[in-house]
């Protein structure tokens, strides 16, 4: 495969330097193809490459960057009709019929390093008189496959001084590395894109490839590293002794991960590990503080755990950082009145994006919400547009509230607001839908001490 010239493109990835292309460009680089990378989040687009590809692999990790994906397969196919289109990541086999009608002839999802070799092999080395065909492919659309993992080749990639940066609680920002050490989630939440690709299963990534990479970030200037599992304690037995030999390594960096309130609860034994070990923060997908969409959504934990491993966090110095759907079906507007006051009494104001009080359900193909029958009352059919099943509130007002904050917080994003002005802003929109003749007052939110504010990515985690 010598001459054989593969284009990877990242559309989006939370600004992070794609650990998605990182690692198929060293297994395809290994078996000899000629890889190029292509971040569209940091790089201009590059007609002349794609006229160069013989195989165009676009990454779909998740929601923005499939949907973004889109315009990019039609430019793809306008410059270079001849080149064969792949499409690999979370979100490619659940949209895989609107792929294939898009002209992308291969979709690769879960471990797809190595359908991409096989894919790169069998298009460079075609059986003779045989045409690949748009609609058929001998690699599984999905491939749980245990695989021994390379260390990732960032060589090619932007530098990470372009990507997000760590907003430190003094002001400075700090470049940041990203690796996974698994992918998948042995967890069935209803709501989740990784159950219909996944379905309750995790694999991980092999312990001395995940330092060894993040060795090479670290060189490259990479302060702290994010891990990107979906629930960095899937696998405690792998997590902890990994941080461990991080912190003993490199005991100045800092990292952070994802755990489910479940898990943190579970494994609450463990959690001093993770201080010890230089965690700065955990980013925690509670969802909502209402029992019944938490049931709905089958999280495994209620509000009342989840107030309960906050202040289990909290005694050992570890921050968390709640994630929510805050608008779904079931949400009314009392119900939002009665999230903004719980987020206000649990004094998570400096702990929450702003973007998360805006957040509206997304329901994947192959959604497992659409086995209850409280949810296929208000969801619709699929939207290829949205690359989402359709739904609308039962109480309009509802929706226009979504909408109106989507826009009061894009506003104060570019005004550079403070959480706690963008907070009162977002409660008094929120009062004022409810058409009440005195709102409640915005309650007093703490000023973050000595002017310190939590560390963050400036890049938020969203979808």
């Amino acid at each position: 495969m010598n001459n054989y010239k593969i284009l990877l493109i990242s559309t989006y990835d939370l600004g992070r330097q794609p650990f998605g292309l990182a690692s198929p460009a060293a297994w395809l680089r290994e078996a000899g193809a000629n890889v190029r990378c292509l971040d569209l989040s940091v790089d201009l687009f590059d007609a002349g490459a794609i006229r160069q590809a013989d195989l165009v692999a676009i990454h779909l990790p998740m929601h923005m960057a499939t949907r973004m994906a889109v315009s990019v397969i039609e430019r793809v196919r306008q410059i270079n009709p001849e080149t064969h289109l792949c499409c690999f990541g979370l979100y490619a086999p659940v949209n895989a019929a609107y792929l294939r009608r898009l002209g992308v002839g291969t979709i690769l999802g879960g471990e797809f390093e190595t359908g991409l070799v096989s894919l790169a092999k069998r298009l460079s080395h075609p059986n003779k008189g045989q045409t690949p065909q748009v609609d058929s492919q001998p690699e599984p659309l999905i491939s749980l496959d245990r695989q021994q993992f390379l260390t990732p080749d960032r060589s090619g990639l932007p530098e990470l001084a372009k990507y997000a940066q760590l907003m430190t609680p003094q002001g400075q920002q700090v470049p940041v590395g990203y690796t996974e050490a698994s992918r998948g989630c042995k967890h069935l939440c209803r709501h989740c894109p990784i159950v219909p690709v996944y379905g309750g299963r995790f694999r991980i990534v092999q312990r001395e490839v995940v330092l060894t990479d993040i060795r090479q970030q670290v060189e490259a200037g990479a302060r702290h590293i994010t891990f990107g599992d979906p629930d960095f304690f899937n696998g405690p037995g792998h997590a902890l002794p990994l941080v461990t030999a991080l912190h003993a390594e490199f005991p100045r960096l800092t990292y952070d991960a994802t755990i489910k309130v479940e898990h943190l609860l579970k494994y609450a034994k463990k959690l001093p590990v993770l201080k010890a070990t230089g965690c700065l923060f955990i980013t925690t997908a509670v969802e909502s503080f209402d029992d019944q969409i938490l049931r709905i959504f089958d999280k495994g934990h209620t509000r009342a755990e989840f107030e309960a491993a906050l202040s289990l966090a909290r005694q050992l110095g570890l921050l968390l950082l709640p994630t929510f759907v805050a608008f779904t079906p079931w949400t009314t507007l009392e119900g939002y009145r009665a999230f903004l006051a719980e987020v206000a009494r649990l004094e998570l104001v400096e702990q929450v994006a702003p973007i998360q009080y805006t957040l509206r359900l997304l329901v994947p193909s192959g959604s497992r919400l659409l086995e209850l029958p409280e949810a296929r009352q208000f969801i619709g059919p699929f939207d290829q547009a949205s690359l989402s099943h359709r739904w609308q509130n039962p109480e309009p007002r509802v929706d226009q509230l979504q909408r109106d904050l989507e826009l009061l917080v894009h506003h104060c994003t570019k005004q550079q607001s403070s959480r706690q002005e963008t907070f009162q802003n977002i409660w008094n929109r929120a009062h004022q839908s409810l058409e009440e003749d005195v709102s409640e007052p915005v309650p007093v939110v703490q000023q973050p001490a000595n002017g310190r504010r939590v560390p963050c990515l400036t890049e938020p985690w969203y979808c």
